[in-house]
């Protein structure tokens, strides 16, 4: 990525993907991966370790590929970009949270086999890459979100 703002983390799926669809039909799914580090303490030779949680959005094709395919447990490898996402509450408290805009993701084959199983190219009139239809509608549909949305750059509703 162009823009310095990407990262790549291996790690452990704590929670299944949870698959939703925005008020413009478009696909997302999210789960939570544990990332874990180890280092030997130098002043007592002791084994240290310390846990991450990140949470990962995922959009279209992936979105529902991750559904289908992924699950608590599994160990896999996430690459994307960070993205700070802000909203208020009902009772109108601010949040924000930090979460990893999936680009990428792969089983991990360190400790395990892994089976892929293709998906059937889809062509520009059935939810290619290039047009619309599927469930994925294209920003010309209507819908609030637009361009921006379609490109995985937003959120059309509560999030997760």
């Amino acid at each position: 990525m162009a823009n310095g703002n990407s990262v790549t983390l291996v790690g452990n799926i704590t929670r299944d993907p949870e698959l939703r669809f925005t008020n413009t039909g478009q696909a997302t799914a999210s789960f939570g991966l544990a990332v874990n580090r180890r280092w030997q303490n130098r002043q007592t030779q002791e084994w240290e370790e310390a846990t991450s949680f990140f949470d990962v959005v995922c959009w279209r094709e992936m979105a529902e590929n991750a559904a289908e395919s992924l699950s608590r447990g599994s160990r896999v490898i996430v690459t994307g970009r960070l993205e700070q996402r802000s909203w208020e509450t009902p009772d109108g408290d601010k949040r924000s949270k930090v979460e990893v805009v999936a680009d990428e993701i792969g089983p991990s084959i360190r400790w395990a086999t892994a089976q892929v199983t293709k998906n059937e190219r889809r062509t520009p009139g059935d939810g290619g890459p290039s047009g619309g239809g599927g469930r994925s509608a294209s920003p010309s549909s209507g819908g609030s979100g637009g361009a921006a949305e379609s490109q995985g750059y937003g959120y059309s509703e509560e999030p997760f």
